[in-house]
């Protein structure tokens, strides 16, 4: 017996066990079913139960992308990384800036360590302000562009992501 069998299988007396379904679960209402979940030939692939995310609408997609650079500035690449997983596949706007605040936010992240690295040698303190100073000028520029719809790309950023 494997997780999720029934223990002794359909009897006899009920086709599709004993809740009254057949092998694939209960069948829903409103098209076919795919074993394993609904399917799209070249797209991603869904469990069974699991409804693929609906896109947002335009307006929600310049608020995410704004909060997603002023996420950015209090924490670090966490914000932008936990925003573009979360919402990569929510619209193509919400994509692209969730992705170049993440590599922006991973590059001002390696130039702070390298800043704290190198703070013993009196430089890496002028690296950590200077990647401060740069980090907070640019996602505020970003946020203000997302907030009116653009597209915005960041300077001084290492593409670790592509598109």
């Amino acid at each position: 017996m494997t997780y999720g069998q029934q223990p002794d299988g359909p009897g006899p007396e009920q086709p599709g066990g004993q809740y009254g379904h057949g092998p694939g679960g209960p069948q829903q209402p409103g098209g076919p079913q795919y074993p394993g979940g609904p399917q799209y030939p070249g797209g991603p692939q869904y469990p069974a139960g699991y409804t693929p995310p609906r896109p947002m609408s335009p307006e929600d997609q310049r608020l995410w992308a704004t909060l997603t650079h002023i996420g950015g500035i209090f924490f670090n690449f966490i914000a932008p990384l936990v925003a573009y997983l979360v919402l990569r596949d929510r619209g193509g706007f919400v994509r692209e800036h969730t992705r170049v605040a993440l590599n922006f936010h991973i590059t001002m992240g390696i130039a702070y360590v390298v800043g704290s690295l190198t703070s013993v040698f009196g430089v890496g303190v002028l690296i950590v302000l200077a990647a401060g100073i740069v980090s907070l000028i640019f996602s505020i520029m970003a946020a203000i562009a997302a907030n009116q719809g653009q597209f915005y790309r960041y300077p001084l950023s290492i593409e670790f992501i592509k598109q």
